[in-house]
């Protein structure tokens, strides 16, 4: 007779397969619930229609917010070819035309699922201000030809819009702090010193800020649960291309045929005409009567006289306030480090001179060294730069240690406080990625892709199922273990 075998009953094959179900089912809950999350990004893009030239940045975030404020960072930058906007007053449809290349650029980069829901930014800075001013009309003109052009791409546009001086200073602020990760940590913050070609700002929070000595350049701003009120002003105008033009103006007031400009290199000499120097609402109402059509330019290259024509341009006199940087504007006390980029950091850097540890009165020597060289050796050494920049480098470089000292009081000391820079963990220094921080704001945060189940869930089905896989574990046990009182049943 042979003995009945104990697995092929229907209960032990019952709960064989339950056993096994319930082991597939806490090997599946557990794929499932630790499988990686694939992030979701937004996309923002932001361009920068500067005096001198406009340049397209793209930033994303994590759809995920951090404290109702989106977490940005640089994915990509374009340089529009060109001019910035504000020089196609005459032809606007051109303006608009320029930024196509760029535009198309944008559409590759920014994944085809997310073009619908892109934001798109235009900000136009202290050149179409100044436009603004000597010709309301045309600016209106070159704002509707970049619209029209900007509108044909895939993007969400948000419109274009001239920022205020004070917007770029204080979204220059929030740049440099947020990359630095101040405003996350709660860290002393890093005041911010922007130069473009039209205008130049400051931005700074200072230690005891009485804010009603001159609530206009007080701006607070709410990040990460922080409060921050900050001094910030821009002085239009005195951007490097701007400032030059005051400069000529105050050496040509008298109408002359020719200047020798110790801002300028020995052996440089240009013929220049009047029209084309006045032609800009920051010197046009200076231009001498009956001045010839052109003067000769010619180069002395004299740093300590070079500083003399520069401070020309300041009025360090005036002020009714208790302290003045200059033209009569308060500026608190300056605090803490400070970050100079735009054209700080492209000049000191094409001067060797971005290193602040190095003695102020070592910096000026190496800069009167630089202007004193002939200019033919100059242009030998650096083939490769426009003619035009690489004559203007002693002039920018006295004027940026000039403003620095004179007019925004560093000293000796403190000067070493200022560190140039061009970008800050991979993305530029500018006013770009404060705007898009700020306007993230604005963009509603889309759920990311969460686990199938909360941890809650997950914990519970994992003890149900694994006390399950126990209790048929004992009933096997129970059933089949061997009993002295019970004989083998012979068939």
């Amino acid at each position: 007779m042979k003995e009945k075998n104990p697995w092929h009953t229907p209960v032990t094959i019952s709960i064989t397969v339950i056993g096994v179900i319930a082991i597939v089912a806490l090997v599946t809950v557990a794929v499932l619930q630790n499988k990686p999350v694939p992030q979701k990004y937004k996309y923002g893009i932001v361009l920068d229609a500067g005096s001198s030239h406009t340049a397209l940045y793209i930033y994303k975030w994590p759809a995920e917010k951090d404290n109702n404020t989106g977490r940005v960072e640089q994915e990509h930058s374009c340089k529009v070819k060109g001019k910035g906007i504000s020089s196609y007053a005459e032809t606007p449809w051109q303006a608009g035309e320029s930024l196509t290349e760029c535009m198309e650029d944008a559409v590759k980069q920014v994944p085809t699922k997310r073009h619908f829901e892109t934001p798109l930014y235009l900000g136009a800075t202290a050149g179409m201000r100044l436009l603004h001013m000597e010709n309301s009309v045309a600016s209106d003109k070159v704002f509707q030809a970049v619209e029209k052009s900007l509108q044909k791409f895939p993007f969400s546009y948000q419109g274009a819009r001239m920022l205020s001086g004070q917007e770029e200073g204080a979204f220059g602020w929030v740049t440099v702090n947020y990359l630095d990760d101040r405003l996350k940590q709660g860290l002393e913050t890093t005041g911010a010193l922007d130069l473009g070609g039209a205008s130049t700002q400051i931005s700074f929070v200072p230690k005891n800020y009485i804010i009603s000595e001159s609530p206009s350049n007080s701006v607070t701003f709410r990040l990460y649960g922080n409060d921050y009120n900050l001094y910030t002003h821009s002085f239009l105008c005195y951007g490097k291309d701007q400032v030059l033009r005051l400069a000529l103006a105050h050496q040509t007031k008298s109408g002359p045929g020719e200047i020798a400009d110790p801002c300028f290199h020995p052996g440089y000499s240009e013929s220049k005409n009047y029209s084309v120097l006045y032609d800009s609402p920051c010197v046009s109402d200076r231009k001498p009567q009956g001045a010839p059509v052109t003067f000769h330019h010619k180069g002395e290259g004299n740093f300590q006289q070079c500083q003399e024509v520069v401070k020309n341009v300041f009025n360090f006199t005036s002020c009714k306030y208790s302290r003045c940087s200059f033209n009569g504007v308060f500026q608190p006390p300056l605090h803490g480090q400070f970050g100079a980029f735009s054209a700080y950091y492209y000049v000191m850097d094409f001067l060797n001179l971005t290193d602040t540890s190095v003695p102020l009165t070592t910096v000026k020597d190496k800069l009167a060294k630089h202007c004193a060289t002939p200019w033919n050796q100059i242009i030998q050494q650096h083939p490769e730069i426009h003619v035009k920049y690489l004559a203007e480098y002693c002039f920018s470089g006295a004027y940026i240690l000039t403003l620095l000292t004179e007019g925004y009081n560093f000293t000796s000391e403190s000067y070493s406080s200022i560190k140039f820079i061009k970008k800050i963990k991979g993305s530029d220094a500018g006013w770009t990625l404060g705007y898009m921080l700020n306007l993230t704001n604005m963009i509603p945060a889309e759920a990311p892709d969460s686990p199938p189940l909360p941890h809650a869930g997950y914990v519970s089905i994992v003890t149900v199922i694994a006390l399950l896989i126990f209790t048929l574990f004992i009933i096997f046990l129970c059933r089949f273990r061997p009993s002295s009182s019970k004989q083998p049943q012979i068939v």
